[in-house]
């Protein structure tokens, strides 16, 4: 079902970047070329276990160990914020929104060019305490990280496939199963919950975790048991950085590459680096959201298919092209509050390309060991699962 959104244009929390930023993107890009290779590489992330490889290649002294100066990196409360340093060239390396990516380069002109996936599943869709089913959403308001979020995706699936409507910007309808969506930073969402002021949430770790931690919301579902292996972040630079000097982009994706394999071996550990000054949640947050056991879980319906390991975050860099096309796909039947006329002109096809080089993970996954070392199929293809039932 095509979605008219056109006249949504403008409103609501989640315009801060897409309206007006196409000169500002421009000034950025202007202000990066020509800085040379010498001046250490900014790099902007949001407090959630998502940013993790970003983070921990940072802790570990990974960027040094493969040649690449790297300054502390910088902590942004909302993704418009992130995506307004990134653009203007403030910071040089973040990690993105999938979907706000495509929506950065195709309706906005940014230059953005994603170099790999940041991590694979992440994120869940939590409930206030005393609401036991999706359906008690009906006449509430629940938050969304970002209109072009994978979170907002994906709950607006479930929801509608639990009989509710997704609105906007009016009073929902309880008779009618209406629930209003709101972009709120992730930071935002625990105390509005907690206050009643919404609902529920859909967001990335450990936002899900510090609401059960603190008995204020419960996980209904994780969403990697909606979309197996799905990227949530995609590490993204501006072409002009990668035109400027391909090697040091290299040494960088070798660098979160091997942090990757790092937390994987290690998600004790990496718990404890991402807890020593990066991420402000306590140590128990980030642990549980780093290793969250299926068996309560599963029991309690939150994960319907455990040979996905949907609860679990996931960290392979390879970008899959037909999880790009399948993304686009979704986009243009997504309920947003911003313009979304660019849709209209792409094909979902030829996103994957132009957005990505595959370039820089294809060899830093070889030069690792090979796609086994990540899980990966060893002719880098796979086919996508998503369910929502």
């Amino acid at each position: 079902m095509r979605v008219d959104r056109r006249t949504l244009i403008g409103a609501g929390l989640g315009t801060a970047v897409t309206a007006g930023l196409g000169g500002a993107a421009t000034a950025g890009v202007r202000g990066l070329a020509g800085q040379g290779s010498d001046r250490a590489l900014r790099v902007g992330y949001l407090p959630i276990t998502d940013a993790s490889p970003l983070l921990v290649a940072h802790h570990k002294g990974l960027y040094e160990r493969f040649g690449v100066e790297v300054e502390a990196p910088v902590r942004f409360r909302s993704w418009a914020e992130l995506a307004q340093a990134f653009v203007t060239g403030r910071v040089d390396v973040v990690h993105l929104l999938a979907p706000f990516a495509v929506q950065l380069r195709y309706g906005q002109g940014t230059p953005v060019r994603s170099i790999a996936w940041n991590h694979t599943n992440g994120s869940a869709l939590t409930l206030a305490d005393g609401l036991d089913d999706l359906t008690g959403l009906a006449g509430r308001t629940f938050a969304v990280p970002y209109w072009w979020s994978i979170h907002n995706i994906l709950a607006q699936r479930l929801m509608r496939q639990s009989g509710l409507t997704p609105v906007l910007r009016r009073s929902p309808s309880a008779a009618d199963g209406e629930v209003r969506l709101v972009v709120m930073s992730p930071s935002d969402m625990l105390p509005a919950m907690a206050n009643g002021v919404i609902g529920g949430y859909v967001v990335a770790d450990p936002f899900n975790a510090m609401a059960e931690i603190q008995g204020v919301g419960r996980i209904h579902r994780f969403l990697g048991d909606l979309w197996r292996d799905h990227a949530c972040c995609v590490v993204s630079v501006l072409q002009p950085t990668i035109d400027e000097t391909p090697d040091r982009i290299q040494r960088l994706t070798e660098a979160l590459t091997t942090a990757q394999l790092e937390i994987e071996a290690d998600r004790a550990s990496a718990a404890q680096d991402l807890t020593s000054g990066y991420l402000p949640q306590p140590l128990p947050a980030v642990e549980r959201a780093l290793g969250y056991e299926q068996d309560p879980y599963q029991d309690r319906g939150a994960v319907l298919r455990p040979q996905w390991q949907g609860q679990s975050i996931g960290f392979a860099p390879y970008p899959f092209a037909d999880y790009t096309r399948t993304l686009v796909e979704f986009m243009d039947t997504t309920l947003v509050d911003v313009d979304t006329r660019f849709l209209d002109g792409i094909d979902p096809a030829g996103v994957h390309g132009e957005l990505f080089d595959e370039s820089f993970a294809r060899r830093a996954i070889e030069n690792a060991g090979g796609p086994s070392v990540f899980g990966l199929d060893a002719g880098l293809t796979r086919r996508e699962e998503v369910d929502t039932a």
